[in-house]
């Protein structure tokens, strides 16, 4: 027997006048109700309510019984408040580390909206872009811009799809003419990030199937904002996530090259140690930020 479901039932009978009317609020059978009354009585081994065909009161037992039975489920939905309290009033310091493009324009406001919704909490923003050691360099989690890992040895958490696009801008494409292929790209100038595994090859996925290109990277750098700025500037083409480069597409300062063609779309994700997985501060911080940023980021509506 469910005693939770049980004392509940018994209460609702006595506050309902009745089986039927307490089967009602409850969302369930008369019988059902009725089996959960008799099962307490059993366990009990003391008669709760008297049953008549017009009418149903409580005993003397019963009555008794329901005064101590309000005050246990009073107790137990307290308990399950502040549980839930101290569950989200986290305290304590959260360091977190980001890419720095991310981290300027997107997570520093995030962070400081979570901030204000727990007072309690210090946060250390560390911003650069590296791979940095979680666990060596003390850090509770990290968020990164990669393909999801097959490593197990940290929990990898995915918020959203960072999606990239090639673009150039129209001064730029004036000067070289726009590429038709991916091949052209062998030739004409590009920016290059310089933390892809892969190096100078651009893996490019089209109707006619996957292009691997080892492009002519004129500059490379390990930061998405130094490409911008040297993409707005018309430099060359570059390989960047939407939430680097929107505002410039809509604004017109760049535009998408090769649309038939598209990258391996990376992840923004959460990684951190499993051995922190029950961490308050953690739990509370990631579902902030699927919250913020999961589904269809802002930033990645068409221009």
């Amino acid at each position: 027997m469910d005693k939770f479901a049980a004392l509940q039932t018994f209460v609702d009978v006595v506050e309902q006048e009745g089986f039927a009317p307490a089967a009602r609020v409850r969302g369930r059978s008369r019988a059902a109700v009725n089996r959960l009354v008799l099962a307490l009585e059993q366990e009990l081994g003391v008669q709760l309510f008297n049953r008549t065909t017009r009418q149903v009161s409580t005993t003397s037992e019963g009555a008794a019984f329901y005064e101590r039975a309000k005050d246990i489920l009073a107790a137990l939905y307290d308990a399950e408040r502040d549980a839930g309290r101290a569950r989200d009033e986290i305290s304590g310091l959260l360091r977190v580390n980001a890419p720095m493009s991310f981290g300027t324009k997107h997570l520093g406001a995030a962070v400081s909206d979570f901030m204000l919704e727990h007072p309690n909490l210090r946060v250390e923003l560390h911003l650069n872009d590296r791979m940095v050691d979680l666990i060596e360099e003390g850090f509770d989690l990290a968020i990164r811009i990669a393909e999801p890992s097959e490593d197990t040895s940290f929990v990898d958490l995915r918020i959203c799809p960072a999606r990239l696009v090639m673009c150039a801008s129209p001064h730029y494409l004036t000067r070289h003419g726009e590429p038709r292929q991916p091949r052209d790209l062998r030739s004409v100038p590009c920016l290059h990030y310089g933390n892809l595994p892969n190096g100078t090859l651009w893996r490019l996925n089209g109707s006619q199937g996957r292009a691997n290109v080892r492009v002519n990277d004129v500059l490379c750098s390990n930061n998405g904002d130094v490409l911008r700025e040297a993409a707005v500037k018309g430099l060359g083409i570059a390989l960047l996530p939407m939430f680097i480069v929107t505002d410039d597409l809509r604004a017109g300062r760049l535009v998408p090259v090769l649309g038939d063609f598209t990258a391996p779309e990376p992840w923004l994700t959460a990684l951190y140690p499993p051995t922190r997985h029950l961490s308050a501060k953690i739990r509370v911080f990631t579902d902030f930020l699927i919250d913020r940023f999961g589904g269809r980021p802002a930033w990645d509506d068409p221009p």
